[in-house]
């Protein structure tokens, strides 16, 4: 039974020294020296950090079967002291266990997830049941080498603190060039867009009232044109209060149409608030976004406050 009607969702408290967090594997394969340099940086910032049982299994582009990849997932929900929850990467097939996650027993145990990419559709799950605790991204560099950014909170401080998470645009971003005016509030959802286009119809939270964060990677034009067609059409976009786009990368011209021209023409009949250039995604360097809270989306100072600190957590 769908939750996503709440007013807030189900936060975790913020993560305290000593505290336990996990890797797991939802999608494919890590790298294993990766995942090996992120405990040793997770241990130095003050907790214990275990590894899943399957996080290296390897089944041709999957970490493992399904029923594999989906044990280490809910085993990870239901340990209480387990308090988050990292994946490890992102790649494919997440949307294939997102639907069997025992969501009763996350709601028991409130608990932060990061990852973004394929996992995408499992914050979009959790979203349809009422569940926060989602952050869209991942360790990375600068993580290893500063304590923080200029355009956003570093994850440490999204893990550890509950101020309110401001990030602005960068002009860099191609998709800078998509902002419109206006000021509109509403949860904040949505990440990859081949997921949120995946998700529709079992796993897409209803878009009335929310603003849908949209970022992409390597994809052709002809199926981001599919996949906004779809949504459309379908009517999972309606009611959508704004859109917040990130970096839309590795995307070549067809003809003349770019990137942000077909974003455009899907976008700009919505009449609503677009906000372009976060620097959120697949691109260089990228930040990370809590998911699931009251966002104000500020076209007029080009950035986005997630209140953070508004929302009482479990």
């Amino acid at each position: 039974m769908s939750n996503e009607s709440q007013s807030y969702f189900i936060q975790p408290r913020p993560l305290r020294s000593g505290d336990t967090v996990r890797f797991v594997s939802p999608a494919s394969t890590p790298d294993r020296d990766q995942v090996e340099k992120a405990v040793e940086l997770l241990k130095g910032w003050g907790f214990e950090v275990e590894i899943g049982t399957n996080a290296f299994s390897k089944l041709n582009y999957l970490a493992g079967t399904d029923d594999q990849r989906l044990a280490d997932l809910n085993d990870a929900f239901s340990d209480e002291n387990v308090r988050a929850i990292f994946a490890t990467r992102g790649g494919k097939g997440s949307y294939r266990i997102a639907d069997r996650v025992e969501f009763e027993v996350a709601r028991r145990s409130p608990k932060f997830l990061v990852g973004f990419s394929d996992i995408t559709i499992l914050h979009l799950a959790l979203a349809k049941q009422g569940l926060g605790g989602s952050i869209h991204g991942a360790l990375s560099e600068e993580d290893w080498t500063l304590p923080g950014s200029p355009r956003g909170l570093s994850l440490r401080e999204l893990l550890t603190t509950t101020g309110d998470a401001v990030l602005e645009a960068d002009d860099a971003v191609e998709t800078a060039g998509l902002t419109t005016t206006g000021i509109v509030r509403g949860l904040l959802v949505g990440g990859n867009l081949d997921m949120v286009a995946t998700a529709a119809g079992w796993a897409l939270p209803r878009m009335s009232g929310k603003i849908l964060l949209l970022e992409a990677v390597k994809m052709h034009l002809g199926q981001v044109d599919r996949h906004l067609c779809m949504l459309k059409k379908a009517g999972h976009l309606d009611g959508v209060a704004g859109f917040a786009l990130g970096q839309f990368t590795g995307f070549e011209t067809s003809g003349s149409l770019t990137i942000v021209d077909l974003l455009y023409e899907h976008l700009s009949p919505f009449k609503v608030p677009i906000l372009g250039g976060l620097p959120v995604g697949h691109g260089q360097p990228a930040q990370r976004i809590p998911l699931c809270f009251p966002t104000i989306l500020n076209c007029e100072d080009r950035k986005i406050t997630v209140l953070r600190g508004r929302v009482p957590q479990a």
